[in-house]
Order: structure tokens, then C-alpha cells, then sequence
């Protein structure tokens, strides 16, 4: 296989690094096009491909990162990047919106560190040696990180309508590990009569459960308020079926309620994001 073959091969997987490390798609594939013009330009000898690429493309990443913001000192965190609304929907793809948000609090070194350990199975060895540090000090990056993560601050909570809109994403990309952190450990699923009546489950009890059933599921849903409340709606021939009614606690689902009932399909209005569609 010839060498440009060798890196489309790549080109996903270094696509999919790029993007949890910016959170932007576009600066992603611009990264790793940056990646491939090195790869052409360079006369050394590459002993493992994929490796010289990863390290190549991260590098890249890093220095993408620090010319958003300013060099951060010590744990302060870097400003948020402003995305366009449009990116929404690739953000979603590849990162999904209740992490990008905590992300966007990362140095640096610590978004590098956490994205390749936790994300891609990196050894601290290799995360080392692209960061140019020590593996124990990659380590400590990761770990320093993974505490923002799963501790964020309460100003990073995200609203309702977040919530709500990264769950689906979650289930519609098959992502069961998202699932089980944007839900809460006691979270239900019910419905009422009318939605039992075409099909949908009665009850499901515990977080691993209902990741199960929404992992990889809810394709055809559409983003809705329901009585003012966001949510999403299976939809047939232009008219909502069935209602996904949340309960959002803390930043977490705590429940679905399915809801088929006339009186609830009459409230529902389709939205575009946080906002009622035109």
C-alpha cells in the first residue's frame, strides 16, 4: 500500500482526534489536510505511520489551541471559543454538546492529555512523547483533567434544552457511553396509555437500562417543545406520534416520559435549538 493510501487510511481516525481535541469539525479535517502536506514534505524515515501521524496531528491541535487564547498560567482556565450556531449539528457529531462545554475549560495540555487517554486508549507513554513531558506528567494532565470533566462547575451546567438535544444525539450515533453520563443513576422510562398503545415500552428502571434501549435508537425524532418544556417527537407524515417528554435534574435526564396522548400532541411545537421554529 502506497504511502498515500496508508494515510487515507488514517485520515478518519486522525479526524475524530482532532475533533475532540478542538471541538470544531472544520478545524479538524483543516488539521489533519495540514498533517498530510508534513507527511509529503518530510524526508525521515517513519518507522510506524499511524504513530508519526498521531503525534503530527496533535501537535498541530496544540498549537491551534494556543493561538485561540492566551497562554493559560497554572489552573486557569482558557476563555470559551465562540462557535457559529450552524457548526451545531457537527459539534454534536463529534463531541457532543455537554462535553464540549466542559472542555472548553481544559488547558491546553490537559484537553491533549484527556482526548487521547480517555476518548482514543493512548498509553501515557506515547501521550508523553507528543506533549514532549514525562509519562507520569501526562498522567497527571489526564487525571487533572478528568476531574473537570466529571466535576464540572456549576456555571457550566448546561440548559434544559442541551440536555435534551445531546441525549438524542447520543442515541441517534449509537454513543452508549454519553448515554450513561448525561443520565441520571435512577433515571425511568414510562409512557402513558395512548403511547403504550403503539409500541412503546411501559417502564424501564436504572441508567444502564435506558442507555441500552435509546443506544443507537430514535433516528426519525425531531427537536419540539411539549407544553413549553423542550423535548423531541417521533414524527409520521408531518405530525407528531409520539412526544419524549424529559425531566432534566442537575443536568442529567432523570426521566422519559412517552406521551401519545391527543391533548399533548396538540402542544407540540418544533424548535431549531434552544429556540421555536418560524
Amino acid at each position: 500500500m502506497d504511502q498515500t493510501a496508508l494515510f487515507e487510511a488514517e485520515r478518519p481516525r486522525l479526524v475524530g482526534i482532532a475533533s475532540r481535541v478542538l471541538s470544531d469539525h472544520a478545524e479538524a479535517q483543516d488539521i489533519v489536510q495540514q498533517a498530510w502536506l508534513r507527511l509529503n514534505a518530510t524526508d525521515a524515515e517513519i518507522e510506524s505511520l499511524p504513530a508519526w501521524l498521531t503525534t503530527v496531528t496533535t501537535r498541530l491541535c496544540l498549537d491551534r489551541l494556543r493561538s485561540r487564547t492566551p497562554v493559560p498560567v497554572g489552573d486557569v482556565a482558557l476563555e470559551p471559543t465562540v462557535n457559529d450556531p450552524a457548526d451545531d449539528v457537527a459539534l454534536a457529531e463529534t463531541v457532543g454538546l455537554a462535553l464540549h462545554v466542559v472542555l472548553e475549560r481544559l488547558t491546553p495540555r490537559e484537553r491533549v492529555a484527556f482526548v487521547l487517554h480517555d476518548s482514543f486508549g493512548f498509553e501515557f507513554p506515547m501521550i508523553a512523547t507528543v506533549l514532549d513531558t514525562t509519562p507520569a506528567a501526562a498522567r497527571k494532565l489526564a487525571s487533572r483533567a478528568r476531574a473537570k470533566v466529571t466535576q464540572p462547575h456549576p456555571e457550566d451546567r448546561l440548559a434544559e434544552w442541551e440536555v435534551v438535544d445531546a441525549f438524542m444525539a447520543a442515541a441517534k450515533n449509537g454513543d452508549f457511553d454519553r448515554l450513561l453520563h448525561l443520565l441520571a443513576p435512577d433515571a425511568i422510562v414510562a409512557a402513558d396509555d395512548a403511547a403504550v398503545l403503539v409500541g412503546t415500552p411501559q417502564q424501564i428502571e436504572g441508567r444502564d437500562e435506558v442507555a441500552t434501549f435509546f443506544n443507537g435508537s430514535a433516528r426519525a425524532a425531531l427537536p419540539v417543545f411539549v407544553g413549553g418544556r423542550p423535548g423531541a417527537a417521533w414524527f409520521q407524515h408531518g405530525a407528531a406520534k409520539v412526544v419524549f417528554d424529559f425531566t432534566i435534574d442537575g443536568g442529567r435526564v432523570r426521566s422519559i416520559t412517552f406521551r401519545a396522548a391527543p391533548d399533548v400532541l396538540a402542544q407540540v411545537v418544533r424548535r431549531d435549538g434552544g429556540r421555536p421554529r418560524a
